[in-house]
């Protein structure tokens, strides 16, 4: 455990053991660790399959108690997806494999690792890899994407208490 990471968990009470703070990716490369982002295809999300009416199973279906995928969030979250179709059609990529070929090009130690039970996903985030994205259209995804406004947190109060119990 990093020096900052111990004086911060002990400034919490929290027992080494605990979870702790994210890290970072800015700490990540402080520590010389690899940055791993959790949801890298927004939990299915991203992937352009999900929409406002999409209804997820609250038995079955954590997502459903995410603020994020409520009908009016999944509807007011539209433009990123269309943000990612628009640069998935013209490399001939999937607006998933945009997504994660986006954390790629980011920095060398920043992994995406996409989780999925469905063998056809997992072809389909492998080909990720293969999606070039240049400067010009890494700009053009931040210039637009910064004009976006996104609505809904990526998980609800409980579960950031576990993940993060600053926030």
């Amino acid at each position: 455990m990093h020096e900052y990471q111990r004086q911060l968990r002990a400034s919490r009470g929290q027992e080494p053991g605990h979870p702790g703070p994210s890290c970072s990716p800015d700490a990540c490369k402080e520590l010389g660790i690899g940055f791993v982002p959790w949801g890298p295809v927004g939990m299915g999300y991203l992937t352009g399959k999900i929409d406002a009416g999409t209804r997820l199973d609250p038995k079955t279906d954590l997502r459903s108690g995410f603020t994020h995928f409520s009908p009016e969030n999944l509807a007011a979250n539209a433009a990123v997806v269309e943000l990612l179709r628009r640069v998935a059609e013209k490399k001939g990529a999937t607006p998933a494999q945009i997504a994660l070929a986006w954390l790629l090009a980011q920095k060398p130690w920043i992994v995406p690792s996409p989780g999925t039970r469905n063998p056809a996903h997992l072809e389909e985030n492998l080909e990720a890899i293969q999606v070039q994205l240049t400067p010009t259209d890494l700009r053009e995804i931040e210039t637009a994407f910064s004009k976006i406004t996104v609505r809904g947190g990526r998980m609800n109060e409980m579960q950031m208490e576990v993940v993060d119990p600053t926030e």
